[in-house]
């Protein structure tokens, strides 16, 4: 008899996106005539059309697969030179990374959770709280956890608690920590940490030999100039982070599907037996392995995001997802509820009306708005008493959205 990796079975119910498309399809199918009204503010997929300069690069790849002359077959797995290069020079220009440091994939979503495959058992690994799924329930199917208990937190993990009080910014810990998951722009927070606050975390990874897995998938929505984009902008994290960035949030490629790992020939982790393993080594010879390479079309947009007519397109979805963020911070405010994010990020903080927990609130505006959000209990137990909104979404639905929130939520 085949049998199957059990820690799976310790998993809570479903990954929290699919039971929010599972409670919308539920709520549509009995209520056919609202199904028409719903606006989805609550998974964090972009609505723009892509950027004219990836249009155009996306069809002159594709047109070179149509001739034998220019026609492509497997490409180099860690991705192709042009883009690489273009990635250092325009992301990580004086930073110290070069670009056989930077391996192109298929979405940070399915990095974040691959790199524990490089990692062996016994870490222990810190998470956030509130926190993005993916980074504990992979965790839970490596078998880097015990049982959940009531409130959903698993054993063996360090659970970080973010709240109002550090500005959903964690502290580091008196505990010692092997591998540690921070995401600047937070996600589901929207919160920021300061130059400060990294220079701490590196600090804390160099004195542990730990490793910083950072994700920064949403960095290009950082306004603040002296807010760092990148951990490697921090003086040791060469020696000591990992750093995942993605295509999907910056030029709109949730469909098209392209994002990157950055390993620094120097981060090295332990063989168990006295002696230092570079990570790069491992992780190469994991994605050649297991990884085909993303499509060349594909990274053809990628690359052209970096032109000086992409640049100025990315810069204009960005303004318009802060744009609306501004709309939904400024409507959230207008009836009284706490607010947070939003500012360096897409994403918006909100704190539930007295009375009502995070899935209570989900139903209502659900039910009475046509309104879909995201219940801050998907994200960790900390996140219970929160809800997010997502500003990827037009300008007409956003400001609907906002009359309605004003309308069910107002005094």
């Amino acid at each position: 008899m085949a049998t199957i990796n059990s820690n799976f079975l310790k998993l809570k119910a479903g990954y929290l996106f699919p039971e929010i498309a599972r409670r919308v399809r539920a709520y549509s199918d009995a209520n056919p005539a609202a199904a028409a009204r719903i606006i989805r503010c609550g998974i964090g997929d972009v609505t723009e059309p892509l950027p004219a300069a990836a249009i155009a690069a996306l069809h002159a790849g594709v047109d070179e697969l149509a001739c034998r002359d220019t026609f492509k077959g497997y490409g180099p797995e860690q991705g192709y030179e042009f883009l690489r290069q273009a990635i250092v020079d325009h992301q990580f220009a004086g930073l110290g990374i070069a670009a056989d440091e930077v391996f192109i994939s298929d979405g940070s979503k399915c990095d974040t959770g691959n790199i524990l495959d490089i990692f062996g058992k016994g870490n222990v690994i810190a998470i956030t709280d509130p926190v993005y799924p993916v980074y504990v329930d992979t965790n839970v199917m490596a078998g880097n956890t015990g049982e959940a208990d009531a409130k959903g937190a698993y054993a063996g993990l360090l659970y970080l608690p973010c709240n109002a009080a550090n500005g959903f910014v964690a502290e580091v810990p008196g505990e010692h920590a092997d591998l540690i998951y921070l995401c600047f722009p937070n996600n589901p927070t929207g919160a920021v940490a300061t130059r400060a606050q990294l220079e701490a975390w590196v600090t804390y990874a160099r004195a542990n030999d730990a490793i910083i897995l950072f994700d920064a998938a949403y960095e290009a929505y950082i306004q603040d100039p002296a807010i760092p984009r990148s951990i490697f902008e921090i003086e040791g994290a060469l020696e000591c982070a990992i750093e995942f960035r993605s295509f999907s949030k910056n030029g709109g490629f949730t469909g098209v599907r392209c994002a990157y790992v950055v390993i620094p020939q120097a981060v090295t982790g332990s063989d168990g037996m006295g002696g230092r393993v570079p990570l790069h080594q491992l992780w190469s010879r994991r994605h050649c392995t297991k990884f085909n390479g993303a499509s060349y079309p594909v990274q053809k947009a990628a690359a052209a995001l970096f032109s000086p007519e992409g640049k100025a397109q990315v810069t204009a979805l960005i303004d318009h997802y802060m744009g609306n963020a501004k709309l939904l911070r400024e409507a959230c405010t207008a009836v009284g509820l706490p607010v947070f994010g939003g500012v360096n990020a897409p994403y918006v903080w909100v704190g539930c009306p007295a009375g009502l927990s995070s899935w209570d609130l989900f139903d209502k505006m659900l039910h009475d708005a046509q309104v879909v959000i995201t219940p801050g209990s998907g994200f960790g137990a900390a996140g219970e008493g929160y809800f997010r909104i997502s500003s990827f979404n037009s300008r007409a639905n956003v400001e609907e959205v906002c009359r309605r929130l004003q309308a069910l939520l107002g005094c």
